[in-house]
């Protein structure tokens, strides 16, 4: 095989993947280097950062203003914690206010650029890692990763080979293949010895069957509380937050949040089920005397009236339909057994899943290296020597709301100081 340039070529750290773990390790890595290493970023991609660009609408969600190690699975939570210490919140902020990007925190603890854009986000990293002397190198995608008799790494590439003494792999995931991401990275891990845990789409819109009625108040979003159950009728997860109802299924934060939790209890129990609280926060006899009392109080008000104070029209109207109660009925003449009836609908309405819609609309990659096999005060493999790895290829994901985002910069951020303080340590003792 003939590579445009020569074979011999040399680099002291690779890092394989410049989305946002990548970037952030190529930053510290350039940062501790002070210009002593050769760095190179390696992407398939002709231009960076474009799960940067989509995420938050376009606006990227950098962070969270409040982060727990019970915001990720399914990793042991002091695993999590320890490198979440690493690289706080307020770190994050502080960071990104150095590169000259403001962040600003909205209602739902969500944290974006002052400018909502994504690309003032993209543009200071993109600054940062020219500043620290790193060389990106766009159109390399790497095919394979191997290592030579002098323990350097063999990095093959659409543009020829390259050799490293030390590589990052940074290579994301399989969600949004659009942006790059076919879980090339798992190949180069387990070649270099690691294990990787089956991966399944995780924060992915949910699918219904075709014609089931609430795909076709696509559009509709509404506050709810999600209730994962196993086929005994175990409640097995909930998850609070905002729904979206599409053509397709549901969408929206509880949906994408719940999504991991359906995913992974389907795998054992294939009769899982999921319902939706119509009125969050109150139980069948709650619900059931609220109707009762406005039957007294509001006798002549139609029953879509009294309801409709929960969520919008169209779907209080359907959920009428499905408890078998016209929208004309008044509140007064409705029967005790149909009013039971809906108060049991309003309080688990069955969301009948029936799969998810892919790693295509999937924002994160479930699934990956364990934990286990990584120093988590370095992010080096306990495998490999010269390899760490950061971002979405370990066997951690995050809730919807900048936690991955929080877990990329940790990560990537270990992984470059460490990649260029052991390299320059190892020079600094091999020197006469």
């Amino acid at each position: 095989m003939t590579f445009p340039f020569e074979m011999s070529q040399t680099c002291d750290i690779a890092i394989i993947g410049a989305g946002a773990a990548g970037l952030m390790a190529s930053i510290h890595a350039g940062r501790v280097a002070g210009g002593q290493l050769r760095i190179l970023a390696l992407d398939g991609a002709k231009s960076v950062g474009a799960k940067i660009l989509v995420a938050g609408g376009g606006r990227c969600n950098v962070t969270h203003d409040v982060i727990h190690a019970e915001d990720y699975a399914p990793a042991n939570r002091n695993r999590v914690n320890k490198v979440l210490r690493s690289f706080t919140v307020e770190q994050t902020i502080e960071f990104f206010a150095s590169l000259g990007v403001q962040l600003k925190v909205e209602d739902t603890g969500k944290l974006f650029p002052v400018t909502d854009r994504a690309q003032t986000v993209l543009d200071a990293l993109l600054r940062a890692l020219r500043d620290a002397g790193v060389t990106l190198k766009t159109q390399h995608r790497v095919a394979s990763l191997s290592r030579d008799d002098q323990n350097r790494f063999i990095i093959e590439t659409s543009q020829g080979v390259l050799l490293a003494h030390r590589v990052i792999l940074s290579t994301g995931g399989r969600a949004l293949p659009r942006t790059g991401s076919d879980g090339a990275g798992y190949a180069f891990a387990r070649a270099m010895g690691h294990h990787v845990t089956d991966t399944t789409p995780a924060l992915v819109p949910l699918t219904l069957p075709a014609g089931h009625w609430l795909t076709s108040l696509s559009g509709i979003a509404f506050d709810t509380t999600l209730s994962l159950w196993s086929s005994t009728n175990k409640l097995l997860h909930q998850q609070p937050g905002a729904m979206l109802l599409t053509h397709k299924g549901i969408s929206g934060p509880a949906a994408m949040d719940m999504s991991r939790h359906w995913l992974a209890a389907r795998k054992t129990d294939p009769g899982v089920k999921l319902t939706a609280a119509m009125v969050p926060g109150m139980r069948f006899e709650a619900i059931d005397k609220h109707l009762a009392d406005q039957a007294v109080s509001r006798r002549n008000a139609s029953v879509l009236m009294v309801i409709r104070q929960w969520m919008p029209e169209r779907l209080a109207q359907g959920v009428l339909d499905q408890a078998g109660i016209s929208s004309t009925t008044l509140i007064g003449k409705l029967p005790r057994e149909g009013r039971r009836k809906l108060a049991l609908l309003l309080e688990a309405l069955p969301v009948p899943v029936t799969g998810d819609r892919g790693y295509t609309y999937a924002e994160v990659t479930a699934g990956g290296v364990p934990l286990e096999e990584i120093d988590l005060a370095t992010m080096a493999s306990r495998l490999c020597p010269g390899l760490y790895l950061a971002g979405e290829i370990l066997d951690v994901d995050g809730r919807i709301g900048g936690y991955n985002f929080q877990w990329a910069w940790c990560t990537g951020r270990l992984a470059g100081n460490a990649a260029a303080r052991s390299l320059l340590k190892d020079r600094e003792e091999i020197k006469p």
